[in-house]
């Protein structure tokens, strides 16, 4: 049975429970633990895979196909451990399947309550899997005193309860602000952040105080006191250069030794962060620097795009150069010349996204990239927008387009309704619910040897992850052929193209899969690793 350790907020959200979570798994790891990371996310949604990334920034699509928190993408980045479906859990789907288990007549005719109900529910999602690890982190998502964590809250006092305090520890995060008229730091709020969880009957073992500048021991001492914990538990989370020096600051401060002592271990071997040493150095102390435009359209929210942000660094990090990201909307190539915008960069990357909004503005990009031979990566709707921009100007076809935003006269991209996975088949049924058009987790894909993309990934197998409605149509892809626009990556069963790309050009790739998702700062992704090699040659012919 592993030993438990949950992550709580309060005060304010975004604090970094999912950095802080990932770091202290990460530093359990180094000690040679074996670990596993989940979320447990308080809102009624049963995913958010519907929800705008405005709201919530970008979905995390595990291998096998759940539609996860973000925070899920930090958990993997930094250990390494691949998430599945059994790691992120909301209150819409625990709500749902408890209403399934009622309307089957498992509750035997009872009442059907929130204690406890709902809590066994939690803690059955919480327990599973349980004992293939040497501990099992769970954060909550939200912050203490949310109406809707109540039940979340009330279901790992129970766990804490049951599992005996030796097997249980409960880390909380909160701020302390800086009050800069004052000239201090408040304390305050951690006060109450923590009172409000001891009210629920949890009491913390750990906290971590959020905070722009270090902390004084006179206030972590005052913090211990009001908080009913040791002084040596109060750790300080300051912002940093990289997140990925959030492991190395936590260990200092004894962060995984304070947890380790609540489980009574003192014996530990020290944790090997010498590799987080290495990216920290590459990260703060570059050998150069190249500009990559990121042209989408979700630019307000950057946690659209965190997946890709991180890939791109991870990429300078292989290289030994900072990224400098341009994020720009892709509405301003309506209204304006792309070349204004695009003529000093080194790197044209254009992401996913959904709807008609913007799409001009992407294909402008794209066409900026062809014919200016700047390195080129389309990704999902990017891949999309390349293949239009091909059709209508190297093939000639007007009116080419998708029937994603309307009935174009040549549908170069469209709704496929049926595919392979495996030896099982998969359709998608036109007006069904919205997951359940997608294609969703890990698929093969088999490249073809000789073409750029096998040279990146040294292999002619590979698996990556989708997210995705409509498909290059099969169809026209001659024509574009005939123009130098090929397929170099196929589905098993040659009914759907993976990856194409132009061989005339430096560097010009498109994907539908999103590989963003499967990089990681301690192995970057094969085609971003190549990506930012081809800017990083850009930059110096300009």
């Amino acid at each position: 049975m592993a030993r438990l350790i949950f992550i709580t907020g309060g005060v304010v959200s975004s604090l970094g429970k999912g950095l802080a979570s990932a770091s202290l798994g990460a530093l359990l790891q180094a000690r040679g633990y074996k670990v596993r990371l989940r979320k447990l996310d308080p809102y009624l949604n049963v995913d958010p895979g519907t929800m705008s990334p405005f709201q919530h920034g970008e979905v995390y699509v595990t291998d096998d196909g759940a539609e996860t928190d973000l925070d899920l993408g930090h958990y993997e980045r930094f250990t390494g451990v691949p998430s599945s479906k059994s790691d992120n859990i909301t209150s819409g789907r625990i709500y749902q399947q408890v209403i399934e288990k009622e309307r089957r007549g498992e509750y035997l005719g009872r009442t059907v309550q929130v204690i406890p109900h709902v809590t066994d529910m939690i803690k059955e999602f919480v327990l599973t899997g349980a004992d293939e690890v040497d501990f099992l982190l769970c954060e909550i998502g939200g912050t203490v005193g949310d109406i809707e964590g109540l039940p979340f809250f009330e279901a790992i006092r129970q766990l804490g309860n049951e599992l005996g305090r030796a097997n249980t520890c409960f880390v909380h995060l909160t701020l302390v602000p800086y009050i800069e008229t004052a000239g201090e730091l408040k304390t305050k709020p951690t006060q109450h952040s923590v009172k409000e969880l001891r009210g629920i009957g949890i009491q913390p073992d750990v906290l971590v105080c959020r905070s722009r500048h270090p902390i004084p021991a006179e206030e972590r001492r005052k913090i211990a006191l009001f908080c009913n914990v040791s002084a040596d538990c109060v750790i300080t989370g300051i912002d940093l250069s990289t997140i990925y020096e959030a492991p190395i600051r936590f260990h200092e401060q004894g962060l995984d030794a304070q947890v380790l002592k609540t489980f009574g271990i003192t014996d530990a071997q020290p944790p090997d962060l010498e590799r987080w040493h290495r990216v920290v150095d590459r990260v703060n102390h570059p050998e150069g620097e190249v500009k990559i435009a990121v042209v989408g359209k979700y630019m307000q929210v950057k946690d659209s795009y965190k997946s890709l942000s991180e890939a791109l660094t991870h990429g300078g990090i292989a290289n030994n150069v900072r990224v400098v990201m341009e994020w720009l909307d892709s509405e301003v190539f309506e209204r304006d010349d792309a070349a204004s915008f695009l003529e000093s960069v080194d790197g044209i990357l254009v992401p996913g996204g959904f709807g008609e909004r913007g799409t001009q503005g992407k294909i402008a990009a794209v066409k900026f990239a062809r014919e200016r031979d700047v390195p080129f990566f389309g990704i999902c709707y990017g891949l999309h927008m390349a293949v239009i921009e091909a059709a209508t100007d190297l093939a000639g076809l007007e009116g080419a387009g998708t029937t994603e935003i309307g009935r174009p006269r040549h549908p170069v991209i469209a709704l496929m309704t049926e595919w392979m996975r495996g030896n099982q088949v998969e359709t998608r049924v036109e007006g069904g619910d919205l997951g359940g058009t997608m294609r969703l987790g890990a698929y093969p894909t088999i490249l073809t040897p000789g073409s750029h993309v096998a040279e990146i990934y040294d292999c002619t197998a590979i698996s990556e992850r989708h997210r995705h409605r409509y498909e290059v149509n099969a169809g026209y892809l001659p024509r574009l052929a005939e123009h130098g626009f090929v397929v170099s990556g196929w589905s098993p069963d040659k009914r759907l193209p993976e990856i194409m790309e132009i061989p005339d050009h430096p560097w010009f790739i498109g994907v539908q899969f999103h590989p963003e998702l499967k990089s990681r700062p301690l192995d970057p992704h094969p085609l971003f690793k190549s990506f930012i090699a081809a800017a990083v040659h850009q930059s110096r012919l300009v």
